[in-house]
C-alpha cells in the first residue's frame, strides 16, 4: 500500500493515480520514501528535476538509489544540485518505462529492539567512461531528454510525509517575508487535521497561503475541539509568548464563554495537580506550535461562534486571530474521546481524576491520637523536632496478620543535630507539633525550633500507605561555621536484619559500612529491617525529580542534593553499636551566610505496607502471553497478560487504536471466568500515539531531551531532541522516552479510566514504570472504581548494574508496591548464586506486603517454592509451572497457612543456614518446601513442631509426590536425612 502525496506544478498536476507503480518495496533495502518517474524511451542518459522539499537537513549528505523498471539499481547515476527544495539526477535509462529514486535509504544495525539506523553518504558508483561522455555541465543536462516525475511515494501510509512536512522553497520563504517585512512573528492557525510537524522551517502550504487569516472548523456539541497557531520568528528571537481569549458569540445571543479556551503550551495542571505556568520563547528561525483547547458546552446552540484569541510577546505587537467555529446539532459521544485521532483529549492533560487523599484498600485512614499517628498495622509516635520518636509495628512475622504485641523500631528518638564549635545542637521545638487531618489518607504538621546557631522549620506528611515527607529548612541568623548537619536513625539491633541500597544489594545488615554521594549512581537511600518491620528512606533535594531509569538513567541522573551531598562532603554510615543500628546521614562542614537556608528534605516509608495474601496469591494463575483463551484455560490459567506487539494491543504505551478488537477479547474472557490485563506503562510512548507531535511542542516536559537517532521513522518526522526507546521490527512500531513527571501521567489516568470503562480491563501489567507514587496512587483509585478487586502486577529487569547506576529494583519501585498485587523480577536476577537474603529482599516482595513470581531462565521452583514463587506460564517454552499448580490443587494449598523460614518459631526447620524450609500447614497435612544452598550434596534432618502443626508423629509419612521436572517420588520417615543436590530440593507432603 502506497501513501502519494499530490505535487505542485503544471506537470505535477497531469500526473495521475493510474500511471503509479503497484510495486512494494523493501524498506531495509531502499528505505521509506522515493520519487517515481517516467522515461518515454531509453537513453544513455536522461535528466530529471525532483521537487521534493525535503525537511531533512542536509539532503546532499544522503545517497540516492535509482532503480529501472526491472527493479534492479542503476549504478550510472550522475548527482547535480542538490538541496531540501530539489534534488538534480542525471541516470542511464537503458529501457522506456517507469524508474523510481529512492532518497532516504538507511542502514540498521545494533539490537533489532534499539536499532542504529544511519542514512550513508552519496557514493560514486558510475562507470567513469559513461559519466566522460555525459559530462558535469549543468546547462547541456538540461539538453538530455527528461524524465517525467509522476509522484512521491512511501512505503505505507503511516511512514510517508504529510503535507505538514514539505517545505517551503527559499523563493517561497523570501516572497513571503517580503510580504510581511515588518512583522517579527509569524502566525499559521491550523486545524487538529494537519499536526505542525516541522520545527526549523515552515511548510509550503504556509508559504502559499500566507500568514495570518481566520481559524474555522466544526465540531459537534459537547466536543472538545483541539487546534494550532503556528509561530514563526524568522528575524530575530521572540520573548515570552502570551496567548488571550475572548468569548465566542453564536446564533441567538449564545456564548461560548473565553474560559472554555485553553493554550497547553503555557501551561496547565502538573502530574501532582498543582497549576503551573510555563515561559514560551520562540528561537530566530524556529517554528513554535501552540496547542489550544475549546471545551464546546453540551448544550450549545448549532450554528456558527464567532470570536478572536490574541498573541503578544516581548517588544512584539499582538496579533490576532479571528476564530469561526460552526457547531453542528448533533451531540458528540465523550467529548469525541473515542476517536483518537481527533485529539479532543489533550483535554486529559489537565486531568485531576483521583488528586485526592481519600483511601484505598486495604489501607485505611490515619488516626491521630495526640502525637501518635496510626495507620494499617503501624504506629508513627512524633517527636518535639517533628521527626519520630518511635515507630511501631503490628505485623506478625507470617506477614499474613498482626502480632499480639507491637514491633518498636527505633532504639531512641530520630535526630537532626547541628554540630558547630559550640557542641552538638538537636532541632527540637518547645511544643509537639499539632497534626492537620487533610483527608482520611493524609495528615501534616509543621514546627517552628531551632537546633543551636540555625532556626529550624519542618514540614511534614503521613500518608496512609506508611510514607512520611519531610521538607527541613534550616537558616542562619549570623554568619557561622558547622563541622556538620546530620540526621541519626536509631534501629533497634533486631529490626536491622537485612539491608539493601546504597550500593549493596539485598542481604544481611553490614556491621560497619559507609557510602558517599556519587551522580554516576542512582542511590540516594536504603531500605533497613526485617520481614514484618522496616524503614525504607531517601535523602532528597528539595527540587528533585525522577531520573530516568531502564538503561537511560546516565542520560537523566539523579540531582544530588545541595544539603545532603555538600560538594561531595556527605554521605551514610550503616553500624551496629551493641543492642542498636545506627543510621548517620552526614553532610559534613560548611560555613552558611546570614539570611541562608538549606533545604534537607527526607522521605521515609514504613514496612510492611500491607499483609500478604498467599490464599489469593495461589489461586490467581497468570499467563503470560496473547493466546487463544481456551487453551489458557485448558492449561490452568486464568489471569491473562496482554502484552503490546500482539493484534489487540499492537503499539507500545498507547492501547488505544485497536480498542474493538481489545474489547472482544476480554468480553470472550469474561464470559469464561477469566481476567485480562494489559502493558501500559509511561516509560516510553509509542511512535503511533496521534498526540506526539502535540507533545513535541512542549519542548521536553513530556519528552525527555536526548541526541535523537533510533529507527527510521522517529528520525524522519520528530525533530531530533529526544531519547530513542524500544522498537519492535514485527510491526515497525518505535518510541521515545518519556519525562519522569509531566502532565502525560494525567493523560495516562484518564486513558486507563476510559479503557476500564469503555474495554472492560482488570488490571494493568507494569514494565519497569518511569512514574512515581503520586500518579501510582492514582492508577489504584481509577481501577478500584471500576473494579471490585482490580490486578497490578509489576515486572522489572534488574537496575543493579553501571547503565542504570547500580539501583536496585526493589528500592526503584518501593514506593509503588503499597498499590499493586504482584512480583516479577525479573530480567538479569540471579537466582542461583544469590543468598536467601537476596531472594528475601530483592525478589519476593515478602518484607513489603507482597508476594511475587521469576523470569530469569523460569528461576529455581525449588527456591522459589519457599518464597511461594514459581515461573509464569506462557512467557518462554521452558516455562511451565502446571505440574506445581496441579501439585498445588491435589494438596489444597489456597486453604493452608504460609510459614516461611524467615519466622523464628516456625514449625518445621532445618537448623542449617543454607538449607531452608517453609511450610504450607493445613489441619491433618503440611506441605514441607526445602531448597539448598550447600555448595555440596547434602542431606538434612526436619526438626519439627508436632504441637505446631497439630499432629501425631507415630502417624504421619513423609511423602513426595513425582512433579514434572522437579522432583520423582519418594517416601521419608519424620525422622530420615533427606538428601539434596546442589541448587535443588523438595516439595514434601506430612501426612
Amino acid at each position: 500500500m502506497f501513501a502519494m502525496a499530490a505535487l505542485s506544478g503544471a506537470t505535477m498536476a497531469m500526473a495521475t493515480q493510474a500511471e503509479q507503480p503497484v510495486l512494494r518495496w523493501d524498506a531495509q533495502s531502499y528505505g521509506n520514501h522515493r520519487y517515481t518517474a517516467r522515461v518515454e524511451k531509453a537513453a544513455d542518459a536522461v535528466h530529471v528535476i525532483l521537487p521534493w522539499r525535503r525537511r531533512d537537513a542536509h539532503p546532499e549528505q544522503v545517497a540516492v538509489i535509482v532503480t529501472g523498471p526491472d527493479g534492479k539499481v542503476i549504478a550510472n547515476v550522475l548527482r547535480g544540485s542538490i538541496d531540501r527544495a530539489s534534488g538534480e539526477l542525471v541516470f542511464q535509462a537503458a529501457q522506456a518505462g517507469v524508474y523510481a529514486i529512492y532518497y532516504q535509504s538507511y542502514l540498521s544495525n545494533g539490537r533489532s529492539n534499539y536499532p542504529t539506523v544511519t542514512y550513508p553518504a552519496p557514493k560514486d558508483s558510475a562507470d567513469s567512461a559513461w559519466v566522460r561522455k555525459v559530462g558535469k555541465d549543468a546547462q547541456a543536462w538540461k539538453r538530455l531528454p527528461q524524465a517525467s516525475v509522476l509522484g512521491y511515494e512511501a512505503v505505507d501510509d503511516f511512514d510517508a510525509y504529510t503535507a505538514m512536512e514539505r517545505t517551503a522553497t527559499p523563493v517561497e520563504l523570501q516572497a513571503l517575508l517580503a510580504s510581511n517585512a515588518a512583522a517579527t512573528l509569524l502566525l499559521f492557525p491550523e486545524t487538529r487535521a494537519n499536526p505542525i510537524r516541522m520545527l526549523d522551517t515552515i511548510p509550503e502550504r504556509w508559504a502559499q497561503r500566507g500568514a495570518g487569516g481566520e481559524f474555522s472548523d466544526e465540531a459537534l456539541r459537547g466536543e472538545y475541539l483541539s487546534f494550532q497557531v503556528g509561530l514563526w520568528a524568522p528575524q530575530a528571537m521572540v520573548a515570552n509568548v502570551q496567548v488571550s481569549f475572548a468569548d465566542l458569540q453564536g446564533p441567538a445571543d449564545a456564548i461560548i464563554p473565553a474560559r472554555a479556551l485553553t493554550c497547553f503550551n503555557l501551561g496547565g495542571i502538573d502530574y501532582a495537580g498543582q497549576p503551573f505556568s510555563t515561559r514560551v520563547n520562540v528561537a530566530q528561525g524556529r517554528v513554535q506550535p501552540l496547542w489550544m483547547g475549546l471545551d464546546i458546552p453540551t448544550d450549545a446552540k448549532p450554528g456558527v461562534y464567532r470570536g478572536e484569541l490574541t498573541i503578544s510577546a516581548d517588544g512584539v505587537p499582538a496579533q490576532r486571530v479571528p476564530l469561526a467555529i460552526t457547531v453542528g446539532a448533533a451531540a458528540a459521544v465523550a467529548h469525541g474521546d473515542d476517536q483518537p485521532f481527533k485529539l479532543s483529549r489533550l483535554r486529559w492533560m489537565n486531568s485531576t481524576l483521583a488528586q485526592d487523599d481519600t483511601l484505598v484498600k486495604p489501607f485505611t485512614a490515619v488516626s491521630v491520637k495526640g502525637s501518635t499517628l496510626g495507620i494499617l498495622g503501624r504506629d508513627v509516635k512524633l517527636d518535639a523536632s517533628g521527626l519520630p520518636a518511635q515507630i511501631d509495628s503490628h505485623f506478625d512475622q507470617r506477614m499474613t496478620g498482626f502480632a499480639k504485641q507491637p514491633q518498636a523500631m527505633l532504639a531512641a528518638p530520630m535526630r537532626l543535630l547541628v554540630q558547630d564549635a559550640a557542641g552538638v545542637h538537636a532541632l527540637s521545638a518547645a511544643h509537639r507539633p499539632a497534626v492537620q487531618q487533610d483527608g482520611p489518607g493524609r495528615v501534616h504538621w509543621q514546627i517552628n525550633g531551632n537546633a543551636g546557631p540555625l532556626q529550624g522549620e519542618v514540614q511534614a506528611s503521613l500518608e496512609a500507605d506508611g510514607t512520611l515527607s519531610y521538607a527541613i529548612a534550616l537558616t542562619a541568623d549570623k554568619p557561622i561555621t558547622l563541622s556538620d548537619i546530620r540526621l541519626e536513625i536509631p534501629l533497634r539491633g533486631e529490626v536491622a536484619q537485612y539491608q539493601l541500597g546504597l550500593g549493596r544489594q539485598g542481604d544481611r545488615a553490614p556491621v560497619d559500612f559507609s557510602w558517599i554521594w556519587n551522580v554516576e549512581n542512582n542511590q540516594d537511600g536504603a531500605w533497613i529491617g526485617t520481614t514484618n518491620a522496616g524503614l525504607e528512606f531517601h535523602l532528597r533535594d528539595e527540587h528533585y525529580q525522577r531520573p530516568l531509569n531502564t538503561n537511560f538513567y546516565h542520560q537523566k541522573p539523579l540531582l544530588m542534593p545541595t544539603s545532603w551531598d555538600n560538594g561531595g562532603q556527605g554521605g551514610v554510615r550503616l553500624k551496629r553499636d551493641g543492642a542498636r543500628y545506627m543510621v548517620t546521614a552526614f553532610s559534613g562542614g560548611r560555613t552558611m551566610a546570614a539570611g541562608q537556608t538549606l533545604r534537607y528534605d527526607i522521605v521515609m516509608r514504613v514496612t510492611p505496607f500491607k499483609t500478604i495474601k498467599p490464599a489469593e496469591h495461589f489461586a490467581a494463575r497468570y499467563f503470560h502471553k496473547y493466546s487463544d483463551l481456551d487453551e489458557i484455560k485448558r492449561d490452568g490459567a486464568d489471569v491473562v497478560n496482554i502484552h503490546h506487539a500482539t493484534p489487540i494491543n499492537p503499539w507500545i504505551n498507547y492501547p488505544f487504536l485497536e480498542a474493538d478488537k481489545m474489547r472482544a477479547y476480554i468480553d470472550a474472557a469474561h464470559q469464561r471466568g477469566m481476567k485480562v490485563k494489559i502493558y501500559d506503562t509511561i516509560r516510553e510512548v509509542s511512535d503511533r500515539a496521534p498526540e506526539l507531535p502535540m507533545l513535541e511542542s512542549l519542548g521536553h516536559e513530556v519528552i525527555s531531551a536526548g541526541k535523537g537517532g533510533g529507527f527510521s521513522w522517529l528520525q524522519e518526522h520528530l525533530n531530533g531532541d529526544y531519547i530513542a526507546a524500544w522498537h519492535v521490527p514485527e510491526n515497525r512500531d518505535a518510541a521515545i522516552i518519556n519525562a519522569g513527571q509531566s502532565r502525560w501521567h494525567n493523560y495516562y489516568i484518564e486513558g486507563l479510566d476510559w479503557l476500564a470503562r469503555n474495554v472492560g480491563i482488570d488490571g494493568l501489567y507494569l514494565d519497569d514504570v518511569a512514574y512515581d507514587r503520586t500518579t501510582m496512587k492514582r492508577v489504584r483509585k481509577v481501577l478500584q472504581r471500576h473494579r471490585e478487586q482490580p490486578l497490578i502486577d509489576l515486572h522489572s529487569a534488574s537496575q543493579y548494574n553501571p547503565r542504570d547506576g547500580h539501583i536496585n529494583s526493589a528500592l526503584l519501585y518501593m514506593e509503588l508496591f503499597p498499590y499493586i498485587d504482584r512480583l516479577w523480577f525479573g530480567e538479569e536476577f540471579d537466582y542461583e548464586k544469590t543468598s536467601p537474603s537476596y531472594w528475601l529482599t530483592e525478589m519476593s516482595g515478602i518484607p513489603y506486603g507482597l508476594m511475587g513470581e521469576m523470569l530469569q531462565h523460569d528461576g529455581n521452583p525449588w527456591r522459589g517454592m519457599l518464597f511461594g514463587m514459581t515461573s509464569r506460564l506462557g512467557w518462554s517454552a521452558g516455562s511451565d509451572p502446571r505440574p506445581l499448580w496441579k501439585l498445588w490443587d491435589s494438596f489444597g494449598i489456597e486453604q493452608a497457612d504460609m510459614i516461611g523460614w524467615w519466622v523464628h518459631d516456625a514449625p518445621v526447620q532445618t537448623g542449617r543456614d543454607d538449607v531452608l524450609a517453609t511450610s504450607y500447614v493445613r489441619k491433618g497435612k503440611t506441605m514441607i518446601a526445602l531448597a539448598s544452598w550447600a555448595p555440596q550434596q547434602t542431606t538434612v534432618s526436619l526438626k519439627i513442631d508436632w504441637k505446631a502443626l497439630g499432629l501425631q508423629p507415630g502417624k504421619l509419612k513423609l511423602t513426595a509426590p513425582a512433579v514434572e521436572n522437579f522432583q520423582p517420588a519418594a517416601t521419608f520417615r519424620p525422622g530420615d536425612a533427606i538428601p539434596l543436590e546442589p541448587g535443588k530440593g523438595w516439595l514434601l507432603i506430612l501426612e
